[in-house]
């Protein structure tokens, strides 16, 4: 993961946005990066807008700069480079288009948007975002308790990160990030892989006996190495869960109160990162903000 100098805050104006335009505020000021809030107008709307009344990208932009002062004005410096753009377009693509554009190195948003959808069905746009992006993309909950985020009150929020392995992809870019963060925040990583359970038949299973002892005991031995790599002075715990993987990782970040999952999206060949179905159900199951990082060779 590169150095972050852009912060790219995408708002729709709901309530939703406040939280990650806050937190994105928050990390660009303790990076020293440029943040900029982007919000995408509808193509139809800009069509007739233009035939008609005032000009909608300067009403929109009037209203985004009284949107982010409104929301930051709690907790946030004066100090924070702050820029404003207004798109025309599909929000999504808008989105990728201006972090290519302007060389944002995390994008920061809500997984829930304008219409307050079911935390069970994903926000669109996020979705999109998440399934295209070649830059980090730090998803956070609607849940007023992550409302308002100053950089020294996120660093005490931070208590614990939870790193989900999937044991068939080495996670090397997931935990050069998570040890970072750990580092810098001083707080400690879980390692933790869910093994699904797998039916085995009757007659195998007698002939093999403690199959699923061995399963978790390589499992183990597998998060063990990955722990050894991982920067001397680091607090580092690793567990083996069984079960739905979405729901063991969600439990686990509930009954441990960590407050960020570190978590990455699978490649596709050519066509980028996409979302593996684990990863679309922990961003839909978590009330703690979700750094989904893309492949590295994206």
């Amino acid at each position: 993961m590169k150095p972050i100098t852009h912060v790219l805050c995408p708002v729709d104006f709901s309530e939703a946005s406040r939280a990650p335009l806050r937190l994105g505020a928050a990390i660009a000021e303790h990076l020293h990066a440029t943040l900029t809030v982007l919000t995408v107008d509808d193509p139809l709307l800009a069509q007739v807008a233009a035939h008609s009344g005032p000009s909608l990208r300067a009403e929109s932009e009037r209203e985004l700069k009284k949107f982010a002062d409104d929301t930051l004005a709690r907790g946030n410096g004066t100090r924070l480079a702050t820029t404003y753009a207004v798109a025309v377009g599909k929000p999504a693509a808008e989105i990728l288009r201006h972090a290519h554009e302007c060389g944002a190195g995390l994008i920061v948003m809500s997984s829930e948007g304008r219409s307050g959808a079911h935390r069970m069905f994903f926000g669109s746009t996020t979705e999109r975002v998440l399934r295209e992006t070649t830059v980090p993309v730090l998803v956070t909950p609607p849940a007023p308790r992550h409302g308002d985020v100053a950089a020294e009150v996120a660093a005490r929020q931070l208590n614990r990160i939870i790193v989900p392995v999937d044991l068939a992809i080495l996670p090397t870019q997931q935990l050069q990030v998570a040890s970072r963060l750990a580092n810098t925040f001083h707080v400690p990583i879980v390692l933790v892989h869910v093994l699904e359970p797998v039916f085995v038949p009757y007659n195998v299973r007698m002939a093999m006996s403690g199959i699923d002892t061995a399963r978790r005991e390589r499992a183990e031995e597998r998060l063990g190495e990955l722990a050894d790599t991982l920067p001397d002075g680091l607090q580092v715990e690793t567990i083996v869960l069984i079960g739905d993987p979405s729901e063991e990782i969600t439990k686990l970040v509930t009954a441990r109160q960590a407050h960020l999952i570190v978590i990455g999206l699978h490649a596709s060949g050519l066509l980028g990162p996409r979302m593996g179905s684990v990863t679309y159900r922990v961003l839909c199951l978590s009330h703690a903000p979700v750094l989904a990082l893309p492949p590295e060779d994206v």
